[in-house]
């Protein structure tokens, strides 16, 4: 018997499969427990139209996050921190301030988790820190870290 997976099952296949089972093992276990659907013509289409809306919406995150990385690597935030004798800084540039200062200064809205930063910011001048806004698109974000 040929099922349509709707979740993913292990040892079985992924999300959106179709695979060939049992009888039993459908009618037991993956059609009450709703982990799939009975192959048939309706079932078809419906998952080949979902497939097909499913590629539109991910074309279009990626053409938005292609032009959030224009806007970001156009960019510049600019920051201060507090620094005694010799250019040594007291505390440190986070990726929370660095969201925060993009919101405020360039008008984007960047998750401080899709900022990539080994460490913290703790030295003065331009730094350029990396933004993942896709899995296949990052930028380059400069921030600018000067003396209070």
């Amino acid at each position: 018997m040929k099922v349509i997976l709707l979740e993913d099952v292990k040892s079985l296949g992924k999300k959106g499969d179709i695979v060939n089972v049992n009888e039993g093992y459908a009618r037991n276990f993956i059609l009450p427990k709703k982990l799939g659907v009975e192959a048939d013509a309706k079932n078809m289409n419906d998952l080949k139209l979902k497939k097909a809306n499913d590629e539109k919406v991910a074309k279009e995150l990626y053409e938005e996050a292609l032009a959030l990385k224009e806007k970001v690597e156009a960019g510049e935030v600019k920051l201060t921190i507090k620094a005694g004798e010799g250019g040594r800084t007291f505390g440190s540039v986070s990726s929370k301030e660095i969201a925060a200062a993009a919101a405020k200064q360039l008008g984007l809205e960047l998750d401080k988790k899709k900022i990539n930063l080994p460490e913290p910011i703790k030295t003065l001048g331009t730094h350029n820190v990396t933004v993942k806004l896709h899995p296949k698109v990052s930028a380059e974000l400069k921030v600018k870290v000067g003396e209070a």
